[in-house]
C-alpha cells in the first residue's frame, strides 16, 4: 500500500500521511547510505562465491522476486544490491499503468513481467480508486469503514479476470534468493504455492496484514505460520502502519491517540540457529541482504562467523567486518 495514498482527506497537508507510517530498524533511520561500505562488505563476502557448484564469480549476485512490484513507494529496499551490481530483480506487476512505469525506470539487472501471482487459478483482480489497494480479494467494506478515508481510497472502480501463476511454474524464474512481496492479501497463497521456489532464498519480505481490509484476508498469524514452516523466522519490523479510527480524522486533536494497527512489513530470514542447514552461498548471499539492504549487521556477522569457521572466509573476516558496520552506524 501506498505511503501516501492520493485522494485521502488533506487535513493536515501534504505531511500527513508520512505519519502512518514508522519505520523501524537501522534501514528504516533516514541516514546516509554508504555505497563505499556496501562495495566493501561485498568484497568481503565474495570469497564464499567461489566454491559454487557454478563456479568463479567476478560479483555476488542475489536473485530478487519482487510480486506486486508497483513503484508507488518509491525505491524498493533492495535498491542498493541493484545499485552495487550484486541483485537481480524479476518483479510482477499485473496493472498495466505501474507495469509501464517499471518498465520505463528500469536499469540493468531488472526485468517485470505483467504476472499476477497467487495460486495458480483465475480469480478477479479489483481495481480501486487508489493503484496501492489493488487486489484479488474483494474490499470489506465494514473494515474499511473502521477507517478514516479508507472507504473512498478502497473504492472499487473496475473488476477484471485474471489468470494467476503459482511461483512454482513461472519458467522465468530459475531460483530465489530474495522474495519481497506486498500483494494486498493475497501473500499467503504465493507462498503456498511456491514452496519449491523458496526452498534455498534465504530472506523474505512480506506485507502481513493485522486489519482485514479484504473479505477472507489472511492474518499475520497465518503467514507467520506458513513460513515458520518453511524454516524462516522473523527478524525485524521494517515499517508499520497505523491509520485514525473514523470519526477522528487527520486535524482532529485525537489522531495521535486514535490510532489502529492496520499492516505491517516484517523481514524473515532462514533462522540463524540452524546456519548449518545452509550452504556457504546462502550464507554469504543472507550476509550482503542483511548488511546491505536492513542495516542488521549483527545478523551479518553471525554469517560472517559461521563462513570463517568453515574456512570459507578468511580468519581476519569477522574483524573486518566489525569495523565496516562500526563505520557506517557512525556515519
Amino acid at each position: 500500500m501506498t505511503d501516501s495514498p492520493p485522494g485521502a482527506r488533506r487535513t493536515t497537508g501534504p505531511e500527513r500521511a508520512d505519519r502512518s507510517v514508522t519505520r523501524h530498524g537501522p534501514a528504516g533511520d533516514g541516514g546516509p547510505h554508504r555505497p563505499e561500505i556496501d562495495r566493501s562488505v561485498a568484497d568481503l563476502l565474495a570469497p564464499a562465491w567461489s566454491a559454487e557448484p557454478s563456479g568463479p564469480a567476478s560479483e555476488p549476485v542475489v536473485e530478487i522476486v519482487d510480486v506486486g512490484a508497483n513503484p508507488i513507494d518509491g525505491d524498493p529496499p533492495y535498491r542498493p544490491l541493484l545499485d552495487g551490481g550484486w541483485g537481480r530483480v524479476t518483479g510482477f506487476e499485473p496493472q498495466p499503468g505501474a507495469l509501464a512505469e517499471l518498465r520505463r525506470r528500469a536499469g540493468p539487472g531488472e526485468r517485470y513481467l505483467p504476472y499476477a501471482v497467487g495460486d495458480g487459478h483465475r480469480h478477479t483482480l479489483h481495481l480501486c480508486a487508489t493503484s496501492g489497494f489493488a487486489s484479488l480479494l474483494e474490499p470489506d467494506q465494514s473494515q474499511l469503514d473502521l477507517l478514516i478515508d479508507f472507504p473512498a481510497l478502497a473504492r472499487v472502480v473496475d473488476r477484471q479476470p485474471v489468470d494467476t501463476h503459482r511461483l512454482d511454474d513461472i519458467a522465468e524464474i530459475d531460483s530465489v534468493d530474495y522474495l519481497k512481496i506486498d500483494i494486498q492479501g493475497g501473500e499467503l497463497a504465493v507462498l503456498r504455492a511456491g514452496r519449491e521456489s523458496l526452498r534455498r532464498a534465504v530472506a523474505v519480505q512480506t506485507e502481513v496484514g493485522f486489519h482485514r481490509l479484504y473479505r477472507d484476508q489472511p492474518t499475520f498469524a497465518e503467514v507467520d505460520l506458513e513460513l515458520r514452516r518453511q524454516g524462516f523466522v522473523p527478524h525485524q519490523f521494517v515499517t508499520t502502519r497505523t491509520w485514525p479510527l473514523a470519526p477522528v480524522v487527520w486535524a482532529d486533536p485525537l489522531e495521535r491517540a486514535a490510532r489502529q494497527l492496520v499492516e505491517a512489513d516484517v523481514l524473515y530470514v532462514r533462522d540463524p540457529v540452524r546456519a548449518a542447514d545452509c550452504d556457504d552461498g546462502q550464507l554469504a548471499r543472507l550476509a550482503l541482504i542483511a548488511d546491505v539492504v536492513y542495516g542488521s549487521a549483527g545478523l551479518a556477522l553471525r554469517c560472517v562467523l559461521e563462513l570463517v569457521r568453515r574456512g570459507a572466509l578468511p580468519p581476519d573476516a569477522a574483524d573486518r567486518y566489525r569495523r565496516l558496520a562500526a563505520t557506517r552506524l557512525a556515519a
